[in-house]
């Protein structure tokens, strides 16, 4: 009887053990994504709520949350191709460098390769170019993370069973003046690869694909190849991040017998950060959070198989949530109908259309109802003479001197209305860049109990590889 009892004892643990690896994996960075950006988003959503507090976002409540390091190997502050690096192979690296060691050359592989290699269908995702540093970090190898063509040729050397972005950044490498480099979307059906543009296309195309690469519209990408737009932006009809994880959720399981591993990436917090749009980047947390509620409703289904991640690769812009009163007034910001740059766009478009003799009276109406400015936003005296202040200064002259952050060049007045409310709702940034800051983790499924304590995010991918079984 004893005998049998230990018996029973060892096959529940062996069954045990068993249930707890991942066959599925889901693996989120939110790009730029730090501390404060996700507790911004909470409480910002509380404030709409009417409420003091936090309205939480889905994965905020996984059972397992710590924090993260990124500092790279030559700086305590990185940039995403370093820490994208670190992210995906677990391994220190030189700022800009993507897939190599800091001396620029020796290639160190990534989880999502290890996955492969086991057997295991894959996916890298994104909601900016898939050439971009954080996804590149995942195929590529390369000493500079601007070498975008040499990143795409390395995208199809990988051979991953799905893709998805924007668009790629250098399909014809332009850097090559004998005109001689292989276009990148004709390498595509060589490599096995249909291409879809936009997830209607997707659903036509990928019963009979053996391999994928999902992009948006040629419409949209004509208008802006480098990303998808901003969630405060987005029309009907745009290509989205929930859209791309629940296509890549499909094709990878084509094959049941397999199991994924998928990265997704969130991009755009970090660009939005990096513009100081408080607006702008609580909504593309809520939108990440969005697509992490779809890789949920498939862990719903297969919750003994599958593991979640969410992470960052860095903090992006140092955000105050609070710049000197002890208060808060985010929900100001549900005034805010539209980016920094989708206003810089409405303004050029005032521009042509008033053939550069915009009125006050013009700017002031586009102030409303985009902003709330002298309707449901009252703006103080000094505020409002900072406005004409730069109005005068911008369209009175030809050619305005524009504002540029690491992704965009935005109208002065665009920038100084974004200043504006970001200053109402008592949101301040110390940086147009990035900073040393923990990022958070998130955890749930097979393997997140590990997901505790301080770590590095080079223990990250390491983590996820040992709880699925691609490494011992």
């Amino acid at each position: 009887m004893k005998k049998m009892f230990l018996l029973c004892a060892l096959f529940m643990l062996s069954v045990a053990s068993f249930a707890q690896q991942a066959k599925y994996v889901f693996y989120f960075i939110g790009d730029g994504m730090g501390v404060n950006q996700v507790q911004g988003t909470e409480l910002y959503r509380g404030e709409l709520e009417g409420k003091i507090g936090i309205n939480p976002i889905a994965f905020t409540q996984f059972p397992y949350a710590t924090v993260a390091t990124t500092f790279s190997a030559t700086n305590g502050v990185t940039d995403s191709a370093a820490a994208g690096t670190a992210l995906a192979t677990g391994n220190k690296t030189k700022n800009g460098a993507i897939g190599v060691e800091k001396d620029l050359q020796t290639p160190v592989n990534s989880v999502a390769v290890w996955a492969k290699e086991k057997g295991y269908r894959v996916g890298v995702t994104t909601s900016v170019s898939v050439d971009h540093a954080t996804p590149a970090a995942f195929y590529a190898h390369c000493g500079s993370r601007n070498s975008y063509y040499n990143i795409g040729t390395d995208l199809y050397k990988a051979g991953f069973d799905f893709y998805a972005g924007s668009d790629f950044l250098d399909p014809t490498n332009k850097k090559d003046k004998s005109g001689n480099s292989e276009n990148l979307y004709e390498m595509a059906a060589k490599n096995g690869y249909t291409i879809a543009r936009g997830y209607k296309d997707y659903q036509k195309k990928a019963k009979k694909a053996e391999k994928m690469i999902l992009f948006q519209s040629e419409k949209a990408s004509q208008k802006d190849r480098s990303s998808l737009p901003y969630a405060i932006d987005r029309q009907k009809g745009d290509l989205t991040l929930s859209d791309i994880t629940r296509s890549a959720i499909n094709f990878l399981t084509k094959d049941t017998s397999k199991g994924f591993f998928l990265m997704v990436e969130g991009g755009k917090i970090d660009w939005a950060c990096h513009s100081n749009d408080a607006a702008t980047v609580f909504h593309e947390v809520v939108d990440m959070d969005n697509a992490v509620k779809v890789a949920y409703e498939f862990y719903a289904q297969h919750p003994d198989e599958t593991l979640i991640v969410i992470t960052a690769d860095h903090e992006t812009g140092g955000i105050v949530l609070g710049t000197g009163k002890y208060e808060l007034n985010l929900q100001v910001l549900k005034n805010q109908k539209v980016s920094e740059n989708e206003f810089t766009r409405i303004l050029n478009g005032l521009r042509k259309k008033y053939d550069n003799q915009v009125s006050w009276e013009v700017i002031q109406n586009a102030l409303k109802e985009n902003f709330g400015f002298g309707g449901a936003v009252t703006l103080s005296k000094k505020q409002m003479e900072r406005l004409q202040s730069v109005y005068e200064k911008s369209f009175k002259n030809q050619a305005p001197k524009l504002e540029k952050s690491e992704y965009a060049q935005n109208e002065p007045l665009a920038a100084e209305a974004k200043r504006i409310i970001d200053e109402i709702a008592l949101v301040g940034w110390t940086s147009g860049g990035h900073s040393a800051g923990y990022v958070p983790v998130f955890a749930i499924g097979a393997g997140a109990e590990t997901f505790q304590g301080r770590i590095d995010n080079t223990e990250i991918p390491v983590k996820i590889a040992k709880a699925a079984g691609y490494i011992e």
